[in-house]
């Protein structure tokens, strides 16, 4: 069924990605304010994006949706989807200044309603003016000033704006404020879709869906700098209906002093753990031995927290998982963050092409910051000096292999740097 997952490793069918626009310059005119990792080539990042779509398709038969594209599809075809839209875009427009060209603007704004195509209302979601009204000397002489309010400069990490459980869509409330308004960009369409929403995440809560994971007979929720324990004990109360979930605490670095801790280097939990089958998960060894896990299990319509006290690494040995484990710099270059095809079948980011432009990034921060960073950037050396020597970086390790693992591995070195690789870029809204 549409809109409802019990585990990662079932065969993916549907999934739905934001082909980037006008927002993604914006956020390059200051990458870090922008959550981006570093700044890269606009051009070639969309071109990438369209070769990770292309290999969904192509490659594995995937129905691939565009995010805006079919929003414009039910909008243009259904007065009442038309609506929602335009009330949605009327929320995220802003108008100050002088309080008779205010009025004048909102009227006229809304006079022409019919009049403007489904993208004029999309790009006010996307782009969230503020326009500035100051009346002039002379007939209709307006001064106008349009600003831009937290464009939505991530909105093609579509992992992010919800988590698809067993019970069905979970919204999320965006921890950071740059990211706060995408979940009503994408709520659009599964309420155009008619796609069942379990609940979306309420004040205090924030929560965001790479923290979430299923697993078949349980699931994982991870917790920590853009998850809250109020948003998973919302997500425990009204978002899933597994028999057991696991709620990873996320790790500090063991190579970053925990008084200084970079929450970034494991933002999410797909950022350094995946799944690639019903029998094998990859991720950072070094973090699942330091991801405490607090284990739920349902009682009736609860969950009770067990007295059970381990961590990721145990946790996941206990269910019977191998693992394959990630070095630091492959971790950090976004190898943990594939997406599963089908059983035993993943689409990898070709992390041999990042690894030096993440590598440099970090000798940036390691020279403003030697006593945070300085650890981290020494491994992060080593694993290159040692990936140089061998090119055995992920996903070509015979580890895969004796896993009984299959792997397509796509070129997305500048599309990362947004911070987050083909698992961030992707909804999975149908597995079979």
């Amino acid at each position: 069924m549409e809109g409802k997952i019990n585990a990662e490793w079932d065969h993916l069918r549907k999934v739905v990605v934001h082909w980037p626009g006008i927002e993604m310059f914006f956020g390059l005119l200051n990458p870090s304010a922008s959550l981006y990792e570093r700044a890269f080539n606009q051009t070639a990042a969309l071109q990438e994006h369209d070769n990770l779509a292309t290999a969904l398709h192509d490659e594995f038969k995937v129905d691939v949706l565009g995010l805006r594209e079919r929003i414009t599809y039910y909008a243009e075809r259904n007065r009442k989807a038309k609506e929602l839209l335009v009330e949605t875009a009327l929320s995220h427009i802003e108008f100050v200044g002088s309080p008779n060209a205010i009025s004048a603007a909102k009227k006229q704004l809304r006079d022409n309603i019919d009049t403007y195509d489904t993208d004029y209302f999309l790009n006010i979601i996307l782009l969230m003016p503020r326009m500035l009204l100051r009346k002039g000397k002379g007939v209709q002489a307006v001064h106008i000033n349009i600003t831009e309010r937290d464009p939505l400069t991530n909105l093609y990490f579509m992992r992010d704006q919800q988590a698809v459980t067993d019970k069905g869509i979970f919204l999320s409330r965006m921890s950071k404020p740059q990211r706060r308004h995408e979940p009503a960009y994408t709520k659009l369409l599964w309420s155009m879709m008619k796609l069942p929403i379990a609940h979306e995440t309420k004040d205090p809560g924030t929560f965001e869906g790479g923290d979430f994971i299923p697993m078949g007979k349980f699931a994982l929720v991870g917790q920590g700098d853009r998850t809250n324990k109020d948003g998973v004990n919302q997500m425990l109360k009204h978002g899933l209906s597994f028999k057991e979930v696991g709620v990873v605490h996320q790790p500090n670095h063991p190579l970053i002093p925990s008084n200084e801790p970079d929450p970034m280097i494991d933002m999410h939990l797909d950022t350094y753990f995946n799944v690639a089958g019903d029998d094998t998960v990859i991720g950072s060894e070094a973090l699942f031995k330091r991801a405490k896990v607090d284990v739920y299990f349902k009682d009736g319509k609860i969950y009770r927290k067990s007295k059970e006290n381990t961590n990721l690494f145990d946790y996941m040995k206990n269910k019977g998982f191998n693992m394959i484990n990630l070095s630091t710099l492959e971790q950090m270059s976004y190898s943990s963050n594939f997406l599963c095809i089908k059983n035993h079948t993943i689409l990898a980011v070709q992390s041999s092409v990042i690894i030096g432009k993440v590598l440099k990034n970090l000798e940036l921060k390691a020279n403003a910051d030697r006593k945070r960073y300085g650890a981290l950037f020494a491994q992060a050396k080593k694993d290159y000096e040692r990936f140089s020597r061998t090119g055995k970086v992920f996903p070509h390790r015979s580890e895969l292999r004796d896993n009984g693992i299959d792997y397509y591995a796509v070129d997305l070195k500048n599309i990362t740097g947004g911070y987050g690789g083909a698992h961030c870029m992707t909804a999975a809204i149908s597995r079979e």
